[in-house]
């Protein structure tokens, strides 16, 4: 096939050797199976920001951090140059979930390495050596299902633990390979603890994987996973290899409304005394 212009540098580098198609046109990127030496990989090449479809992508990137001073600051005016840093972030950070996720556990396409917006990584096949299918092309037993949710509620769970939730995970963002269940796309993914978003974005991520599973084995529509993984994630006892129930009592008790008011009342006067204190200094000095 013709070289798509993106990936021409990539070649001219030797980083890869030859396209061999077109594998998917997504929201974010054009996913491309492409040849290096003996081995064949996928090279993700992702859409300018103009071209993207991804929604509301600033509230996936609330948190991110970088290390680099001028390009957070930058980043914050909106200026071409902040942009253009955006764009850079945005690129890598599914680099860096993969690895990060690879390390914690989580069943990923191992990745390479990401050059000008253009991410390598494993190209993720069945036992035929072809393509794995997504999980919504998938069709399974109640057995299947129960297993490949619980398989998939683990990986949110371990996610989790190293710190990241996927936010946009469901039956389009799975493959599954002889193995089993394989995350994928990243470039979404929130800090767990430094996004306001990643409580919400956690459980409407797995309740769409209950819903889907759900049309297989009924029995799990009626579960709580999110709820159970979030509420032991803020009390610190969530942990890698802990077991679950599937289920959630919501707290019955009231909120001390009375109360709270009480301490921001008290708070404001501590804080208008303490400007009285400092004023009659100033005044004596």
């Amino acid at each position: 096939m013709k070289i798509p212009a993106r990936l021409q540098p990539l070649i001219e580098e030797g980083l890869i050797d030859d396209v061999i198609s077109r594998l998917m046109s997504g929201k974010e990127a054009d996913v491309f199976v492409v040849r290096r030496n003996d081995e064949i990989l996928c090279a993700k090449v992702y859409k300018a920001a103009e071209k993207r479809s991804f929604k509301q992508a600033v509230l996936y990137r609330e948190g991110r951090k970088t290390r680099n001073s001028r390009r957070a600051r930058a980043m914050d005016k909106g200026s071409k140059y902040g942009r253009d840093q955006q764009e850079q972030v945005w690129h890598t950070a599914e680099l860096d979930a993969l690895t990060r996720l690879a390390d914690a556990g989580v069943r990923v396409p191992r990745p390479f390495a990401c050059i000008d917006g253009v991410l390598l990584m494993e190209l993720v096949t069945d036992s035929e050596g072809d393509v794995a299918p997504r999980l919504s092309e998938v069709f399974m037993s109640a057995e299947e299902a129960l297993a490949g949710h619980a398989e998939v509620i683990r990986y949110v769970v371990r996610m989790l633990c190293a710190g990241l939730v996927h936010g946009d995970l469901s039956e389009f963002n799975i493959l599954v390979d002889a193995n089993g269940p394989v995350i994928i796309d990243l470039p979404q993914a929130v800090d767990a603890a430094a996004n306001n978003n990643a409580r919400f974005m956690l459980e409407r991520d797995v309740n769409k994987i209950r819903s889907y599973y759900g049309q297989f084995a009924p029995e799990l529509l009626s579960t709580r996973y999110a709820s159970e993984i979030w509420q032991l994630f803020e009390d610190g006892d969530l942990h890698p290899e802990i077991v679950l129930t599937g289920t959630f009592a919501d707290s019955t008790q009231v909120a001390d409304v009375d109360g709270v008011l009480q301490e921001i009342d008290a708070a404001i006067a501590e804080e208008e005394a303490r400007k009285e204190r400092l004023k009659d200094a100033e005044t004596h000095a």
